[in-house]
Order: C-alpha cells, then structure tokens, then sequence
C-alpha cells in the first residue's frame, strides 16, 4: 500500500520518541520527573468547574453546539481585549470560538492557503505553525524567530526570494518554544510591513497572561489598523489551566474569520455547550486565579534557575511563557537535541522536550516546561547533576560528545 500524500509531508513526530522511551521507563518503575510537554498541572478555577458542573445534564446542553461558539461566550472573548489590549471586536463577526488554539491555527490554514502557496513561519516554532500549513498543501519558508530589528531585512528578503510571493506571516509571541517577547514598536513595523506586502499576520497570543517581569505582553491588534489584516489565536489552556478542555479564540479580521467559520461549519459543531459556559465564566469572572498561576510559574522558574545552576548548566530566565529555552551544555552539543534529551531521560530520570522538535534551527536547544513543583525541578537539578558529574566515566563508549570535523 503506497503513503498516503499528506502523511508523507509530516517528518517523524520527535516527541513521540522521547514519549516512547519514558513510557518504557515509568513501565519498569522509574520515577520519571516530566519537563518535557507543556502540559499545565494546576487545577482549572473552582468557579469555572462549578460553572460546567451546573450546566451539564441540563435539558438541551447535550445537543450539538454552535460551531463558531454561543453568543455569551464571543461577547466574553470581546470583553476580555477590551479590557486587556483596549481593543474593540465585534463579538458577532470579529470573534470565533475554536477548539484550542491549535485547531484554530489548522483550520485557518485548510481555510486560506492554495497548493503550493509559501507562509513565512518562525524557526523555531511551535509546530502547528509550520505544519498546520504543510497539511493544507502550503510551502514554509523560515524566517528568524526573535522579534530584534534583524527580523525585518530577514523578513523582507524571504519576500523577495520566494515564488509565488507568500501570503502569510505567522508570529507567536510570548514564543512556545523560546520565551521571546514582542513589543508595541515590533508589531508595529509588522503591521507596516504586512500591508506593504499585502500579506495575513497570523498571531500565536496562547501565553498573554503567562508572564512575570515588566509590562504585559502586548497583542498586535493594538496597532491601528492591524484588523485589516490580521487574526489572533488565544486559549484558556494556560491561563486558566484549562488545557484538555480545548478551549480558545480566533478573533481580528472579519473576511478572514468568515473563511475559518466556513471551514468549521464543515468540521465540527463547536465544543460541549457547558464547557463553552464554563469558559464564559473563566472570562467573565475573578482574574485572582491568574495572578496565583503567575506566581507559581514565577517561583517554580525561580527555582529551576537557582537550582540549575548549582549543576553548571546556565538556564536563560524567560520573563514569560511557561517555558525555558536552553542551550545545551558545550560538552554535549554535539549529540544534537534529541540525542541529549534520550540520555537525559536515561540517565537522570528527567524528560525535556529536544529543540529539534521545534525546528532545524532549535536542535542546539532543550524546552524546559514549569510543569512540575518546586520540590520535583530542585530534584531533577540533583539527578542531571549526579549524571553531569558521572557521565565522563559512563559516556565514552556510548557516543562522541563532539562534532565530527
């Protein structure tokens, strides 16, 4: 049986071998400490669970939904850049419900790229952004991930070297995976530049309110006249540690949304109508829980830096996200990201998740995820540590710590 085309354009998911060899571990009784998968630990709001609670089992909610999202809930989304970026959305044409932001990005996807149409994608990125086009039959071609003034000749000269011109720039910021920070200012110039290229902004905005130093991360839309070209993709997953419940927002230019919603009408009917209640509530409700998440991330990235470093390997201090991206060790950069994270694992019972994973241009990275408590990140500094101090006598036969010349 021949491969089926689109499957054939997806490269091996690098995740799935770091999944394989913990699962194996975990099955022989290890006691795994998982900073690999961004996946938050902390409980969703009791509000919110009370809120869904009440709603299930009453008489019509079991029902198909609306695939765009309820009213209530839209008008909660539009409140909600209201009162956090000052910006105006009309809840009926400016704002779609999806299922998580990663739905959100594939179907805007399937809904604007043609065959062999080129997006510009950060590298590294999170992969949705990258193959969420690759699937709908588009080309990517990369451009830098760091939102610094060297971001727009890099960005002007994929323009000019790409045929056909691409029609599309996806930005993610507070960035999965590098923890970068976009200001005002950047936006800005990519508004500027997005209209005088006559290209889509597409915005990855899914860690707004994960942040712990300086101002709030800002939202694009903020720029005047960022809507006649844009759209912005949020989620409940890490502010309200609502992640399984697949839960977020498309919102910006109403032609494009128009697009999405077409696509959606023919893919789902929405989410279970309480969860969409329930998310209502997490909008409309005491934002307490959001400044306790931040202040635990805050503390538990806090800890990693401190403890960390106590092995010798220097951890960059994100100012957000809920992620650090770390640099290898020199001595070990040679294995490359998913070679490094394998031992790791093997070694010192601590899952990352390898740079590769993200990007060619990230294999000289680790992601460390904040998913686990204070007392469990000090213990996997104690386990790399042992391995650190250990692994001259353990690793010369395994591999070469160095690159070939």
């Amino acid at each position: 049986m021949t491969d089926f085309h689109r499957i054939k354009r997806l490269p091996p998911y690098v995740f799935e071998q770091v999944n394989r060899i913990k699962a194996q571990a975990r099955a022989n009784g290890a006691d795994i400490i998982d900073l690999g998968m961004g996946n938050p630990d902390l409980d969703a709001p009791r509000h919110v669970i009370a809120k869904l609670v009440e709603t299930a089992g009453r008489p019509r909610t079991d029902r198909y939904s609306s695939s765009k999202g309820i009213a209530g809930l839209r008008r909660a989304q539009a409140n909600y850049y209201k009162r956090r970026f000052g910006v105006s959305l009309n809840p009926d044409t400016q704002v779609v419900a999806t299922l998580g932001s990663k739905e959100g990005f594939a179907n805007m996807a399937q809904a604007i790229t043609a065959p062999g149409d080129v997006v510009l994608v950060p590298n590294p990125s999170y992969p949705i952004h990258a193959f969420g086009f690759l699937m709908a039959g588009g080309v990517i071609r990369s451009v830098p991930a760091e939102p610094t003034p060297a971001f727009f000749p890099a960005v002007e000269k994929a323009m000019q070297h790409s045929i056909p011109k691409p029609v599309a720039i996806v930005v993610c910021y507070p960035s999965n995976p590098t923890a970068y920070v976009a200001s005002l200012d950047f936006y800005r110039d990519l508004v500027a530049f997005a209209k005088r290229h006559e290209i889509i902004i597409l915005s990855d905005l899914a860690y707004a309110e994960v942040y712990f130093d300086g101002e709030p991360p800002p939202s694009v839309l903020e720029v005047p006249g960022a809507i006649d070209c844009t759209v912005e993709f949020t989620s409940l997953s890490k502010t309200f540690s609502m992640a399984g419940w697949r839960m977020g927002f498309a919102v910006g230019n109403e032609r494009l949304l128009a697009a999405l919603t077409r696509v959606k009408s023919y893919l789902d009917y929405g989410a279970f109508t309480p969860i969409q209640v329930a998310a209502t509530a997490a909008l409309n409700g005491p934002e307490d829980c959001i400044v306790e998440m931040r202040s635990i991330y805050k503390k538990r990235r806090d800890a990693l830096i401190e403890s960390f470093d106590k092995t010798g390997w220097k951890i960059p201090s994100p100012s957000a996200s809920m992620f650090a991206w770390v640099p290898i060790p020199e001595k070990y950069q040679g294995l490359g990201s998913l070679e490094f994270s394998k031992l790791l694992l093997e070694k010192s019972d601590v899952a990352v998740a390898p740079g590769i994973g993200f990007g060619e241009h990230g294999d000289n990275y680790v992601r460390i995820a904040l998913v686990e408590n204070e007392q469990r990140i000090r213990q996997a500094a104690r386990n790399i540590r042992r391995f650190f101090e250990t692994s001259d006598r353990t690793l010369h036969n395994v591999v070469p710590l160095t690159k070939a010349g």
